[in-house]
């Protein structure tokens, strides 16, 4: 390769880089930036209707009942089920807050009761205690048990599931209180 082929090729290398760094200047001069209102990342779930939520309520006004399915669950199990929370949710006691507070010492704990986590106004003005009964509607449909909430999530649907969910939240919690008991008596 000659001198002037070399040169051609550093040249024109050198004017990209120019055109390059121009370009980012200019963009940003002309554009201005602006911080989002509530920084978060969400997490992408699919819209369900009306006729979805009805068919989801007859389905889990069927089968065993919540005390039949928490005497019967795995804290185990709902270990490997709280994998879909673990990119939201802590669970050791101590651990920070990540998009979701802390869910350590939740069961029987009041509704919105860390002071630590910016909650939505609907949590916070929901009231009550985080029984076995709202934790599992709430584990089913978020949206649909307190309307207004921040919470990107489309929800559990198998019963078994969320009962086993419901087993490792109580494991991680100090003083839970006793599981309800089943209708059957068991």
């Amino acid at each position: 390769m000659d001198i002037m082929t070399a040169n051609k090729i550093a040249a024109g290398f050198i004017i990209s880089l120019l055109v390059v760094k121009l370009g980012a200047w200019f963009a940003e001069e002309t554009i201005e930036a602006q911080e989002p209102e509530e920084p978060a990342y969400r997490v992408a779930v699919a819209e369900t209707g009306a006729d979805q939520k009805g068919a989801a309520a007859e389905a889990a006004a069927k089968g065993p009942s919540l005390a039949e399915l928490l005497a019967n669950a795995s804290a185990e199990k709902g270990a490997k089920v709280f994998r879909k929370c673990g990119a939201c949710h802590t669970i050791d006691a101590g651990a920070g807050n990540r998009i979701g507070p802390n869910l350590h010492d939740i069961v029987g704990a009041p509704v919105a009761h860390r002071d630590d986590f910016s909650y939505s106004d609907a949590v916070k003005n929901h009231g009550g205690t985080w029984t076995y009964e709202l934790l599992d509607h709430w584990i089913a449909d978020p949206r649909a048990t307190i309307p207004g909430n921040k919470m990107a999530f489309a929800g559990i649907r198998k019963a078994k599931d969320r009962a086993d969910l419901i087993a490792f939240l109580r494991a991680n919690t100090s003083n839970p209180p006793p599981l309800p008991e089943s209708p059957s008596g068991e």
